[in-house]
């Protein structure tokens, strides 16, 4: 979904700059910058590149996930799902609330299965790779509770399921039935990607909103809960310092 909104931005005449580990996906549209954005360091290298090259970013759109049949641990230690689907986004939805009109976080808001493993959130006891992403998914609801009130507009976008994604690293049985009940039940990337071109375009006025497949949700929601989105975030900045990391912002 991020490589075909940033297609179409392109097409638009956006600048556009994109984040990953394979170039050759883009087709030579766009800016292209390589980062590991399961690295802590390698993600905070990328985003002061992103500064010091360009001094205005108009929107941020956080797309970056990926399945993990198995538990996988990052140069800091971190479970991969953990790092990837959420901590990417904390440390860019960080260093650009600031800066940016509006930041999308494409994930899975409208969604209250999944618990937050508060005493574990590495998840190295009963790791699975559905726990993981309901778990990350909860986070990022709290991420935009945490990062809602800056200067840019924050977004939780649930879009449905979507003919998307990489599914390599799945099981074949696995990779086949996702694919045939991506043909007869998912929504094609450009639907799902439409309404992203909207709050791109119009920014929203409230400071947070959170849009599950069409439908606006009330921010009473128990999984938008400010009290453990203050949790969270004391929890990932305690987390980032032991990994080492340094504050950009």
């Amino acid at each position: 979904m991020g490589l075909a909104l940033a297609r179409s931005r392109a097409a638009r005449g956006d600048e556009v700059i994109v984040l990953g580990r394979d170039p050759r996906l883009l087709g030579g549209t766009g800016h292209f910058l390589r980062v590991d954005l399961s690295d802590v360091a390698d993600t905070l290298r990328v985003i002061e590149v992103v500064r010091e090259r360009w001094p205005v970013v108009d929107a941020v759109a956080l797309f970056a996930n990926g399945q993990g049949p198995r538990r996988v641990e990052t140069r800091q230690g971190l479970e991969r799902t953990f790092a990837l689907y959420y901590l990417s986004r904390y440390l860019l939805g960080r260093a650009f609330r600031d800066r940016a009109a509006v930041i999308v976080n494409v994930a899975g808001v409208g969604i209250t299965k999944g618990t937050i493993a508060w005493d574990d959130l590495q998840l190295t006891h009963g790791y699975g790779m559905v726990r993981a992403q309901l778990q990350a998914g909860r986070l990022n609801d709290l991420l935009g509770v945490v990062q809602s009130g800056a200067k840019a507009r924050y977004v939780l976008y649930h879009p449905g399921f979507t003919r998307s994604g990489e599914l390599s690293p799945l099981p074949a049985p696995l990779r086949v039935a996702i694919k045939v009940a991506a043909a007869l039940k998912a929504r094609p990337v450009e639907e799902s990607i439409r309404p992203v071109h909207g709050w791109l375009d119009h920014p929203p006025a409230a400071p947070l909103t959170a849009v599950d497949r069409g439908r606006e949700l009330p921010l009473s929601l128990s999984t938008l809960d400010a009290g453990q989105a203050r949790r969270l975030e004391l929890s990932t900045e305690q987390i980032l310092l032991r990994a080492g990391a340094v504050r950009s912002d």
